[in-house]
This record gives structure tokens, C-alpha cells and sequence, in this order.
């Protein structure tokens, strides 16, 4: 810790560098953790240094990718639990990435807090350490920002991104995708980290509710809405190498209707079978409490569904089989057919 940088009219201010200093020697062990080959730079530079291998690669292409956790946090405000909240920072950029075809490599996550308390701080980093293990990317470096008078004291922000990396005949982008192919969903493990804004007005979500243990969900409100994200980048990358994936679609905001479509090609229609796979309670009870039409569920949250690969259809069952047993549910949800772009619910 820098004992020589110390500023009594900063302090005074509501900004203790101090404290910041204190953050980065307690996140230290958890971003330790999450070194690989490539990592050049500790923590504490003005950069963070990655070398990537381009070792088997004709042309490598980086592909990038960035997002926050939104308003999910008010959940981890209320239940002062902060050490999962990382792991959804780095899924949903990772996540995205790996639609690409590629191998997250490094992420740097940045922290806005009204009052740096270190351990809090390093609770959070440890939850992206996290996620960033989970993917098998590092974590190479990071902001924390304390801005008094801009977030309460007692909150924050986060969010981050990740580059990846991808041989260019081997990017993935729905090129060689026909009518016939089959369509496979990888089970969300909840409402991840999208759609915050509505579930909060539909339970009306405050600290009179946040810790009612709910039956069908077999757990409390906010432990079950607090779940992290699931991060899918090692199985789906596995699939990839042995299997023809032809194009990946990372099921968030807006849900089927707005994600599934990205991965299409213009003469193809996404027809998806409602009963081929799960819909976790929390959807239930998202829709019968808030009222909220099945066409609109559909078009805000992933329903269960987190993830879709569009892939050669003499593959599907055994992908279905391969990822259900490396611990990721996967189902044959529907195919694709000739059409209008876009998605057909059946």
C-alpha cells in the first residue's frame, strides 16, 4: 500500500485514496487466480498487458465485447451479497464473445462506487475473478472509481469487457445455415441479467419481500433472482471444435424475438417448440403475478433458454447429449425453415 499518497482535502471531499489502495491488495489473490499463458502485467500498471498465441492460426481476428450488470444490483443492495454480481459482469460479455466462435483471452472490469470500502470492493472483484475462471479468460487490470454525491454510499456500478480471439475461417456467422438445421437451447440457470427494470416493478421488490421464501421456487425471492448468470463459453467452444455449429445467438434483453434473429439468415425462420425444454418457475411466476402476455415474456426475458445454436441437424441429439453431460442441460428446441426472418413459437 502507497503510504506517501494521502490527501486530507481529497478525503474530505469523499474520496479516500487510501482505501483504493487497500482494494487492489485485497482483490489481488482473487485475480491471481485467474492467470493464463498470456497474462504479462500485474496489477498497477496503466495497461493491462496480454500476449496472445496465435500458434495454428492463419488470421487471427479479435472480437470484443462489453456490458454491465443493470439494475440486477438493487438485488445484491438489498441482500448486502456482492460476490456473485462479477460473475454476470463477465458472463454477459463473454458470453456474447464466444457467439463469434471465439475464446474470451482477458477482461477488465470497471467499479463506480459512492464510498470505496475495500473489502466490499474486493468481494465484487472476487465474484468477476469468478467468471472470468469460469470462461478461462484473465483478468488483466480494472478501474475503481469513488464518486461521492454521483451514487449513494452504500451503492454502485459495474460493468466491463472482454476480447477474444478467432481464426477467421473460423468465425462463426450463419453463412452456411439452411432450412433443415436444428436448433439447440442451453438451459439459463434463471433470469440472468436482463429485464431487471420489469421484475422489480412486478414484485415490487424492497426489503419487505426480498427474503420471503417463496415454495415453487424452493428458495427466497432474492436468492432466486440473485443467481448468476451462466457463463457457457467451455462447453459451447468444445461443441464447436468437434461438431458444425453454424451460428450462436446469446439469449438477453429482449429475449427470443429481438436475439434469435441475429444469428438468421435472410431466407430463414426460426420455428421454436415451447414445450421442448423447461421453463423455470421464476417465469412463472414473473407472468401470472405481473400479468405480463406470453408474447411479451417471450420478447423480455430468456424464459430458460440462454443460449441457442443453430446446427447441422444429423448432430443435434448428440450435441443435446454431449452438453447435458459436461453439466450444461441442453434440448433440441425446434429447427430452422424456410421464411420471413425471424421467430416462429409453436
Amino acid at each position: 500500500m502507497n503510504q506517501n499518497s494521502f490527501s486530507e482535502s481529497y478525503k474530505a471531499a469523499g474520496v479516500d485514496v487510501t482505501a483504493g489502495y487497500k482494494a487492489v491488495d485485497l482483490m489481488k489473490k482473487h485475480v491471481a487466480r485467474t492467470n493464463t499463458a498470456g497474462v504479462v502485467s500485474g496489477l498497477g500498471g496503466f495497461g493491462g498487458l496480454f500476449q496472445p498465441d496465435f500458434a495454428g492460426m492463419k488470421e487471427p481476428v479479435l472480437v470484443s465485447g462489453t456490458d454491465g450488470v443493470g439494475t440486477k444490483l438493487k438485488i445484491a443492495f438489498l441482500l448486502n451479497k456482492h460476490d456473485t454480481v462479477g460473475i454476470d459482469c463477465v458472463a454477459m460479455c463473454v458470453n456474447d464473445v464466444v457467439c463469434c466462435g471465439a475464446q474470451p483471452l482477458f477482461f477488465l472490469d470497471y467499479v463506480a462506487v459512492g464510498k470505496n470500502v475495500p473489502e466490499r470492493v474486493a468481494e465484487i472483484v472476487s465474484g468477476v475473478a469468478e467468471g472470468c475462471v469460469q470462461s478461462g479468460c484473465a483478468l488483466i487490470g480494472g478501474e475503481t472509481a469513488e464518486m461521492p454525491g454521483f451514487y449513494p454510499k452504500d451503492e454502485y456500478d459495474l460493468a466491463g469487457f472482454s476480447v477474444g480471439i478467432v481464426d477467421k475461417a473460423r468465425v462463426l456467422d450463419g453463412s452456411s445455415m439452411k432450412p433443415g438445421d436444428a436448433l439447440i437451447g442451453l438451459a439459463s440457470s434463471g433470469v440472468h441479467s436482463n429485464g431487471f427494470s420489469l421484475v422489480r416493478k412486478i414484485f415490487n421488490i424492497s426489503e419487505n419481500n426480498i427474503h420471503t421464501y417463496i415454495d415453487e421456487l424452493g428458495a427466497t425471492l432474492g436468492e432466486t433472482l440473485l443467481t448468476p448468470t451462466k457463463i457457457y463459453v467451455k462447453p459451447v467452444l468444445e461443441m464447436i471444435r468437434k461438431y458444425n455449429v453454424k451460428a450462436i445467438s446469446h439469449i438477453t434483453g429482449g429475449g427470443f424475438f429481438e436475439n434469435i434473429p441475429r444469428m438468421l439468415q435472410e431466407n430463414c425462420n426460426a420455428k421454436i417448440e415451447l414445450n421442448s425444454f423447461p421453463k423455470l418457475p421464476i417465469f412463472n411466476l414473473l407472468q401470472s403475478t405481473g400479468k405480463i402476455p406470453q408474447r411479451e415474456m417471450y420478447n423480455t426475458f430468456n424464459m430458460g433458454i440462454g443460449m441457442c445454436m443453430a446446427v447441422a441437424k444429423e448432430d443435434a441429439n448428440q450435441i443435446a447429449e454431449d452438453l447435458t453431460a459436461m453439466g450444461m442441460p441442453a434440448y433440441v428446441i425446434g429447427e430452422i425453415v424456410e421464411g420471413e426472418k425471424g421467430v416462429t413459437l409453436c
